[in-house]
């Protein structure tokens, strides 16, 4: 039975897009299912009708992408387009009651006029250190509006995660800039470091280098020069190729060097434009939150949102301080759009119940990511938040900086499930041999890397190439090999089956040859020892499984890591109940966007010194040490 089901689907924009399908082709496509089935063996014609049905801004030409080319080749796409991502997310100037597009429009005019009075041109990058703020926003879309491309690393990053993420190729620069609030350089020069100054004046002048330029003195420079305007005062948007680069995102990085990932203006737009436009039914009027980092994809996705002239909120800040604030501004604001991770509603789950608290009428869709969103959580949400309301489970990564599979207006909401695979996406489930996993069947859910031709020397460009080959293309031949452990479920309702995410393919386990993934387990420790469900003794407030080589690395055993309530010690009761081998930690490891980090504690629990992890990518790696110990302990005993 569905947890939702939508009021009018034939009303909804990706209905409108079948019919418009359907009558340009001369084709009967019935279902969400026929529309995906379509859109993944017509790519070419596909992809043509999302730039004619989103309507972007730009010459389009006759090319969209080689038919014949097989994914590892990376073939170009709209080959004679021209585009311009920012001029697309700028292309709104109404005033509403919130917000007013002119000031910010203006802001990244004078923007434009300061990069250019510095000689930045097309190429050349422009990284931030920064909250979550508009004036972050700003330098992004001023940064792609002339062709600069961007680089950006989250405020709670430590000097060294900023330095791995800023100061990729030849660059190089003062370790003493790494403190700032934003920074943008030219490859191959020293930086010019621009700082933003906080809001309640808590940035010391005692702290002031006298090289570095002030915010309000670099966008003053801006306006006074008036640089890259057009006769009627009008940004001259460069548009470049469809392929040109956008930004560059970064991996996780906890076992070693975080690696760039270069992705693509037109690409970037497009997909943001079928995934908000058709799928999510986005409107100029709604009022978009996500709560994120500047340093995690869903930032990007979230700026994303200005191409449909919705207004955004930006929050900086912890979610939990007070578990009612950020549903106070659903209320306040009219937010319609709630987006957040897993972990949050977990969280949120334990300590409060909005339902009781706020109204929440203009809220129609709720977004979570980051891991899977264990079944008794979309119950939490329907139950305790708003029984009408999409609860849209996505998954993509970093690696596209869109998604895979997600929300879709016209499907109703299953328990547990991500309601669809996304219009042009082929996701499939592949079983260890390589072939397609049968419905309710578990399997393998099968961009470029810096530096790009032309951005280095040979020999880099070449490993970069390597990398993304090795990266995505070794597991199954011609096929892009994404690593997450997922579930096609029996199609219903028409939309070609929902997607259940059992976890990451490199921390499924495999005790006796058994698959399963790691968030089986944890949806049954969430829903059955959660403090909520269970007495003080046996609440288990976070945990952590991974797998053990045993029998001389020719099996591996499960090893459940369990951090219980303050106070409280494991027992043989509460193990029994487990039925695994278990061990209590004092912390459970999260990367800095949430994630539970796996595959590095199986290493270290195998053997791997604490050194192979990256600390810089984590919230809490001082903890790391606990699982060194343990780890040798388990290994005398296996």
């Amino acid at each position: 039975m569905a947890l939702y089901t939508p009021h009018s689907p034939a009303t909804t924009h990706t209905i409108r897009f079948l019919e418009r399908i359907n009558a340009d082709h001369h084709l009967s496509l019935q279902t969400y299912h026929d529309l995906h089935k379509w859109s993944v063996d017509n790519i070419d014609k596909f992809w043509s009708a999302v730039w004619d049905d989103t309507d972007i801004v730009g010459i389009k030409g006759s090319h969209v992408v080689d038919t014949l080319a097989r994914p590892p080749e990376n073939p170009d796409w709209f080959s004679e387009a021209q585009v311009n991502y920012a001029e697309n997310m700028l292309r709104c100037r109404s005033e509403g009651r919130l917000r007013s597009f002119k000031p910010l429009y203006a802001l990244v005019a004078d923007l434009v006029s300061a990069f250019l009075a510095r000689g930045l041109k097309p190429g050349d990058r422009i990284a931030s250190y920064s909250s979550n703020c508009v004036e972050n926003v700003a330098a992004c879309l001023a940064c792609a509006a002339i062709g600069c491309i961007w680089v950006s690393a989250a405020a709670d990053f430590g000097p060294e995660g900023v330095f791995e993420r800023t100061f990729t190729g030849s660059t190089k620069s003062s370790p003493a800039s790494l403190s700032l609030s934003m920074l943008w350089y030219k490859s191959g020069l020293r930086p010019e470091v621009v700082v933003i100054r906080h809001p309640f004046g808590v940035t010391k002048t005692d702290y002031w280098n006298a090289d570095w330029t002030d915010w309000d003195t670099l966008v003053a420079d801006g306006a006074t020069k008036k640089l890259g305007r057009t006769a009627d005062g009008e940004i001259e948007w460069k548009r470049l190729d469809f392929n040109w680069p956008l930004w560059i995102l970064f991996s996780s990085g906890t076992t070693g060097r975080p690696k760039p990932i270069v992705h693509r203006a037109g690409g970037m737009l497009i997909q943001a434009k079928k995934e908000f436009v058709i799928c999510a039914d986005l409107q100029p009027a709604d009022v978009f939150f996500y709560y994120t980092t500047t340093g995690w994809m869903m930032w990007n996705f979230l700026v994303s949102g200005l191409s449909v002239g919705c207004t955004l909120v930006l929050y900086d800040g912890s979610p939990l301080y007070d578990p009612a604030y950020l549903w106070r501004l659903v209320d306040e604001l009219g937010i319609t759009i709630f987006g957040t991770s897993a972990k949050y509603i977990d969280q949120l789950a334990k300590v409060h119940k909005p339902a009781e608290h706020h109204a929440l009428t203009t809220l129609r869709h709720i977004y979570s990511t980051g891991s899977p969103l264990a079944p008794h959580l979309f119950d939490f949400v329907y139950d305790h938040i708003k029984r009408d309301v999409l609860l849209g489970s996505i998954t993509g990564g970093t690696d596209i900086c869109s998604l895979f599979a997600g929300m879709c207006t016209a499907l109703p909401v299953f328990r547990g499930e991500i309601q669809c695979r996304l219009l042009g996406m082929a996701v499939e489930a592949f079983t260890p041999a390589g072939a397609a996993a049968g419905p309710d069947e578990a399997g393998d859910l099968p961009a470029g890397f810096w530096p790009l031709p032309g951005y280095g020397n040979a020999d880099a460009v070449e490993v970069a190439r390597k990398r993304y080959q090795d990266a995505y293309f070794s597991e199954f031949e011609g096929v892009w090999y994404h690593g997450d452990h997922i579930m096609i479920t029996s199609s219903r309702a028409g939309n070609g089956g929902g997607i259940v995410m059992l976890g990451r393919s490199d921390g499924v386990l495999n005790p006796g040859g058994v698959r399963f993934g790691s968030a089986e387990i944890y949806d049954v420790i969430e829903e059955c020892f959660a403090p909520a469900a269970t007495h003080a003794a046996h609440a288990v407030a976070d945990c952590l499984a991974v797998g053990q080589n045993i029998a001389n690395n020719t099996d591996e055993r499960v090893v459940l890591f369990v951090k219980l309530l303050e106070g409280q010690t494991l027992t043989e009761e509460l193990t029994k109940r487990i039925k695994t081998e278990i061990v209590q930690v004092a912390d459970i490891p999260y990367t800095v966007n949430m994630k539970r980090v796996e595959v590095p504690v199986k290493k270290i629990i195998n053997g791997a010194p604490v050194s192979s992890v990256n600390p810089a990518t984590l919230r809490n790696a001082e903890c790391l040490g606990e699982y060194e110990r343990i780890g040798v302990l388990l290994r005398a005993e296996a």
